[in-house]
């Protein structure tokens, strides 16, 4: 049955001042001056999206807003690079060597993800080796601090702030500590590099241990990163050059170019 126009009216007036509301709460910004009003407005939005008030506050409490990042993410020079300068950069020989050794010392496990997820060692250790030297370099910045700034900066507020809740919502549920929201500039996450939604969709326990640790499990990672390229289309056996699946990891053509590369080498 439809409403009748009056209740219509009034349902409709309700909902425009609520996104009135929360419009104002978390106006978004192309300078610092406004950042801190918004931060005190954001920790009631996020309330409103179902966070707890102890995970919005102890999130957002100390946060500044970092002019450096915002810079590094109107240029993105790494990503201007051209493709040999980029590979000897993020896929040295180095990095080829260190993966096969780590292919063969945990043969099994790989294995095991291919089977599930259909997804070959190779490409897996370019990533995580890309990412983060397997595990040895996932950054040390307040992630909260990152995606506030991009949250509160109007070029990509939408996804940043959604970014946002997310990593609260890690914290709120138990997926990880305070502590362990740690990692690079545009707040990514763990071994792999998740940013927070991506954690939230893709991440899986590769371990066994009932939980989907990418910051300390080695294994946890191998899985989540094979879940995230099957469900971005990844195909057996379809070589490691299905960008349409590693535009999914990164919008960059030189980096889809460069994981096949090092997929490639690895598999020599």
């Amino acid at each position: 049955m439809r409403p009748t126009s009056s209740i219509f009216a009034a349902a409709a007036f309700g909902l425009g001042t609520l996104l009135a509301s929360g419009a104002q709460a978390a106006q978004c910004g192309n300078d610092g001056s406004g950042f801190s009003a918004w931060v005190e407005d954001f920790k009631a939005e996020a309330q409103s999206r179902g966070v707890s008030a102890r995970v919005a506050e102890a999130a957002l409490s100390g946060v500044a807003y970092d002019r450096s990042l915002i810079a590094y993410d109107r240029t993105q020079r790494p990503f201007k690079l051209s493709l040999e300068q980029f590979i000897a950069k993020r896929a040295p020989n180095s990095l080829i060597t260190q993966a096969k050794a780590r292919w063969a010392k945990n043969r099994a496990l790989f294995d095991r993800v291919e089977a599930k997820y259909g997804v070959e060692a190779p490409v897996i250790l370019a990533i995580w080796g890309m990412e983060t030297a397997f595990g040895a370099i996932q950054g040390k910045k307040n992630v909260f601090n990152g995606l506030a700034t991009l949250a509160y900066d109007c070029r990509r507020t939408d996804k940043f702030q959604a970014e946002l809740i997310a990593a609260m919502q890690l914290v709120d549920k138990g997926q990880l500590s305070m502590s362990e929201m740690r990692g690079a500039e545009h707040g990514e996450i763990g071994q792999g590099q998740f940013l927070p939604t991506s954690y939230q969709k893709f991440a899986v326990d590769g371990d066994g241990d009932g939980r989907s640790d990418m910051v300390r499990s080695s294994a946890d990672t191998i899985a989540s990163i094979a879940n995230y390229l099957r469900q971005h289309g990844w195909q057996r056996g379809g070589g490691f050059d299905q960008y349409g699946a590693l535009a999914g990891w990164n919008s960059s053509s030189v980096y889809q170019k460069a994981i096949a590369y090092a997929a490639n080498k690895i598999a020599e």
